[in-house]
């Protein structure tokens, strides 16, 4: 390189040019072969090396060769190349020391280059990890977009460091003591980063939320899917196709449901009372019974329990003249046996969980008659449908026991009740 600066300094001399212009010539020549060396080894990387592995990725089936050919990831990391090439040659241009500032300056462009791209690259790479990890069904749930964008604030610190300790001429280690005598104001700044970053710690540790879980928290409004949770926010769907943003640290400090437990279950659980009204319960005759026998369900057990009872009250000389002497089955109790036996016979009923029909505590409103099973079926609609058709049935057949349902009067109601009376 030496001699093609001599050799071109003394043609440019032979032309008449004067001594200073002929050296600023020289190193700009020599300045210009350079880039273009740069610009031949950008050329071979990017086309011929870029090309032949896109060529070698399409005949395999690996994600990780179409990933990086995606992001672009090597296209960013042979930017680094020709940068590092330019740097290093840059003192055969400028080999004098009356040319030592001009020297400086590019290399402080070339440097502030490097780092630049650099940081890109390794950024473009976090992305692509992160990417590879919500592809692998082991972790797709699992919140790791919070903890890579910790790194990427790191990184991004550190190299936002490194360009003004280049740009200031001061040591790197300077700046970071002048960081540290302000930790407090930094902390302020960065509180809800800070805030951000514990609480993913604490919620991955203690596996409160993944990404797809169901959540509500009415606070925030939100009701619905977990897309996506990063440092400072984690988005919820709502089902109403709105997107709910809460604060991690929110999660930590307050109360919120996670459906996910369900989901996981055998069942999604079913809980719902009638009221039914207190007058329209009585013993049951005779002639209730023989009309409870036809209905398949209960056959056997009206014959079973009807025997029980005789052997119980002629055990215990019981006098059945007076129907409150003894033990008698009611309407109420033979219609319970019915619903426990209907739930049983469903197919979209849980078997192996509970499953059960029970009073609850009588209120001004009627006596509370609750089913309380698991449907084997959590897609929601579906999951709504066989509720709905239970409950038709359920209604539907109440007055087939003699049993009235309790509801509010109504003014339809008063009006019926006056015409009767009028009558």
């Amino acid at each position: 390189m030496e001699q093609i600066t001599n050799w071109f300094n003394q043609k440019l001399l032979n032309f008449g040019t004067s001594v200073s212009v002929a050296d600023y010539l020289d190193n700009f020549a020599v300045l210009l072969i350079i880039i273009l060396l740069a610009l031949a080894v950008d050329y071979i990387c990017r086309y011929i090396l870029l090309g032949a592995f896109k060529k070698f990725a399409k005949k395999t089936t690996n994600q990780l060769d179409d990933l990086i050919i995606e992001k672009k990831i090597i296209n960013k990391g042979m930017h680094i190349i020709p940068s590092i090439l330019i740097f290093t040659m840059l003192p055969l241009a400028y080999p004098s020391p009356a040319d030592k500032e001009i020297l400086v300056l590019l290399q402080k462009l070339c440097q502030i280059y490097i780092i630049t791209v650099s940081l890109l690259f390794i950024n473009s790479l976090l992305n692509l990890g992160v990417e590879l990890f919500h592809r692998n069904d082991k972790f797709k749930d699992k919140p790791l977009k919070g903890f890579v964008q910790i790194v990427q604030v790191i990184l991004f610190s550190v190299g936002i460091i490194l360009l003004i300790s280049i740009l200031i001429n001061e040591s790197p280690s300077t700046i970071f003591t002048g960081i540290g005598a302000s930790a407090a104001i930094l902390m302020l700044v960065f509180k809800d980063t800070i805030l951000g970053f514990v609480a993913g710690i604490q919620l991955s540790a203690n596996d409160m939320l993944r990404v797809d879980d169901w959540i509500s928290m009415p606070k925030y409004g939100a009701d619905g899917t977990v897309i996506e949770i990063t440092l400072n926010t984690v988005k919820v769907k709502n089902f109403d196709n709105t997107i709910s943003t809460i604060p991690p640290y929110a999660l930590i400090s307050e109360s919120f449901q996670n459906w996910r437990g369900m989901r996981e279950s055998p069942g999604r659980r079913i809980k719902r009372s009638i009221n039914l009204d207190m007058n329209s319960v009585k013993f049951c005759t005779p002639k209730m019974l023989e009309k409870y026998r036809k209905i398949s369900l209960l056959a056997g057990y009206i014959d079973d329990t009807e025997n029980k009872l005789q052997t119980y009250n002629q055990t215990n000389q019981i006098d059945n003249t007076i129907l409150v002497n003894g033990r008698r089955q009611t309407n109420l109790g033979v219609f319970r046996a019915y619903l426990q036996r209907y739930l049983e016979s469903l197919p979209e009923v849980n078997k192996e969980m509970i499953c059960m029909v029970r009073h609850l505590q009588p209120t001004e409103k009627g006596i509370p008659m609750e089913l309380y099973f698991f449907s084997s079926i959590k897609d929601w609609v579906i999951y709504e449908t066989i509720q709905a058709d239970v409950f038709d049935h359920v209604l539907a057949v109440i007055p087939e026991f003699d049993l009235q349902i309790f509801q509010e009067l109504s003014g339809s109601d008063v009006r019926m009740f006056v015409k009767t009376e009028n009558r």
